[in-house]
């Protein structure tokens, strides 16, 4: 036991082997590193300032997180830090309990999402259905999009209202002739990276765009907010205060990124496996990895950070085979932290605006939504319903209810497709006959569909029934509620003077029939059969004793 709990620890650890390709791989995972890490900049100072807790924050995720997640987690290719979800989910808590809270929020969620990864919650995810997770990030999608409404009209956004709402409020009583200036640089933004991947699929569109609205701005003297002054080095770590208070208030607002931080990681990682041939991903070790990469990340200052589908994409895609891309990725952006803060302050919050709104078009696509709507009503419906809540209501709340409304109907499907078919019996009729019922279960036996099978049993249209042979074999799901309902039919069954034979029992039901007392209700124990020769011939038997 002693030996499996540290072998289980060991697979938790970095170890030489994820660095066991880096002779063969070295310069292109360099070369990805850093192609990943201009294209996070833009991304990682415009999610700090969309989540609230400011650009240096995201910067300082970006770095922090990006280089222990890349270390600790159990992808070779993920590429971690501030991600849009996490800035929606973020922007609440931030209005609510303020930006001091944030630091203490951030090392919470860490440790419930490094415990979920030590404890082996990390392949929960693949119980999440796709149309769930489609929706989510449809809804996500939109979010992104509507917060950057006050950004891109020149204005802020007003403090307590839900991201829809403040969106129209702010489109109805923009001033357009401030608001002009500002979506003409998101205007410009935009373009830009619609238009430059064409021209060229290496340059970094997102960062270009940024640099050419940022020097169309400074020197047309265009007077648009801009990001303002940067730390020009790291902060010193600090352990965020605590006390009693304090965590009462803030454990609820904890769980709540935890369980997104978990979540969106994993979905990445599991993306990056399909798409990377360095093998697949460890789930839990990932949950460690972005778990103590939060909780460094709170420590320095920053914000949760969770795996980047966007950047893990652009990480393979440029040749990453090893962690050390990842890593370099981190460095490029400690060297913008340190040499670079001085430009970075003169980016214009219309220009990250325009970035963010671009790449929220980019999360949707349109195929997969077409192929969702057309596929089944209850799967369209669990998508759709996911987005609208995301959007309207809660993120965390969105998966939940996706999970259950998709649980419902899969549990919906799988009662329709369970069914009690009488039989005729096989081979030449015999006398008595008539009065043997055989019979057969088909699909599941569960509490979704137990009443209806002990009603088609016992309300059989043959009044004249001595013997009931119930075939398992066919059975393929089982649970108490089902076993239960079978063990009272049994019951009723022998109470009413009608013998009850039980053919075809598959092993992994007979501890749930034994334990529920269903073969405690036959008659004898010879009435649990193995074949259905064995079985009749024992029906006839008893038929042939009954008096005239």
């Amino acid at each position: 036991m002693i030996a499996t709990a540290a072998g289980n620890l060991a697979r938790l650890l970095p170890s030489r082997r994820d660095y066991s390709e880096l002779p063969r791989s070295w310069r292109r995972d360099v070369l990805a590193g850093v192609t990943v890490g201009v294209v996070a900049l833009p991304l990682a100072l415009a999610f700090g300032i969309s989540s609230g807790v400011g650009a240096a924050a995201g910067l300082i995720t970006a770095v922090i997180a990006g280089l222990v997640a890349a270390v600790f987690g159990g992808s070779h290719v993920q590429v971690s830090g501030p991600t849009g979800a996490m800035a929606v989910v973020l922007a609440p808590i931030v209005m609510q309990h303020g930006l001091g809270s944030m630091a203490l929020v951030t090392v919470l969620a860490g440790l419930i999402v490094l415990a979920a990864g030590v404890t082996g919650l990390g392949r929960a995810v693949t119980f999440i259905p796709w149309p769930v997770i489609e929706g989510f990030t449809l809804g996500i999608a939109a979010i992104i999009f509507l917060q950057q409404v006050p950004a891109a009209l020149g204005t802020t956004s007003p403090a307590g209202e839900r991201t829809l709402t403040a969106a129209w409020r702010i489109v109805t009583t923009a001033d357009w002739s401030q608001a002009a200036k500002t979506l003409a640089v998101v205007a410009f933004v935009a373009l830009l990276m619609i238009v430059l991947p064409r021209v060229h699929r290496s340059i970094p569109e997102s960062l270009t765009a940024v640099i050419a609205a940022t020097v169309l701005v400074v020197t047309l003297g265009i007077p648009v907010a801009a990001i303002g002054e940067l730390p020009s080095h790291l902060p010193a770590p600090v352990l965020p205060h605590a006390d009693v208070g304090a965590l009462s208030d803030l454990i609820g607002a904890a769980l709540a990124i935890a369980a997104l931080a978990a979540i969106e990681s994993l979905l990445s990682a599991r993306v990056a496996a399909t798409m990377a041939p360095t093998g697949p991903y460890d789930p839990d070790r990932e949950l460690v990895g972005q778990g103590l990469a939060s909780v460094a990340s709170g420590v320095f200052g920053g914000m949760p950070a969770t795996g980047a589908i966007a950047r893990t994409a652009v990480n393979v895609r440029s040749g990453a085979r090893t962690r050390l891309s990842a890593i370099v990725h981190s460095a490029v952006l400690l060297g913008v932290v340190y040499l670079a803060t001085g430009p970075v302050a003169a980016i214009p919050l219309a220009a990250l605006a325009g970035v963010l709104m671009v790449t929220s078009f980019r999360m949707i696509a349109g195929s997969t939504i077409r192929k969702i709507l057309r596929s089944t009503r209850s799967d369209a419906l669990t998508f759709v319903l996911t987005a609208v809540v995301t959007v309207c209501f809660d993120l965390i709340e969105a998966v939940e209810i996706g999970i259950l409304v998709a649980a419902f109907f899969a549990l919906r499907s799988v009662a329709r497709r369970s069914s009690v078919v009488r039989e005729e019996l096989p081979g030449p009729q015999r006398p008595g006959d008539e009065e043997i019922a055989l019979l057969r279960l088909d699909g599941a036996m569960f509490f979704g569909v137990a009443e209806r099978i002990s009603t088609a049993i016992v309300d059989a249209e043959h009044h004249r029934t001595s013997v009931v042979i119930i075939r398992m074999s066919q059975m393929g799901m089982l649970d108490a509620t089902g076993a239960n309902t079978l063990a009272q039919i049994c019951a009723e069954l022998e109470g009413r003077g009608i013998t009850v034979i039980i053919k075809g029992v598959r092993p992994e039901h007979t501890a749930l029939l034994a334990n529920v007392g269903v073969f405690e209700s036959l008659r004898h124990e010879h009435h649990l059969v193995d074949t259905l020769e064995e079985a009749i011939e024992h029906a006839r038997t008893h038929v042939s004793s009954q008096p005239g």
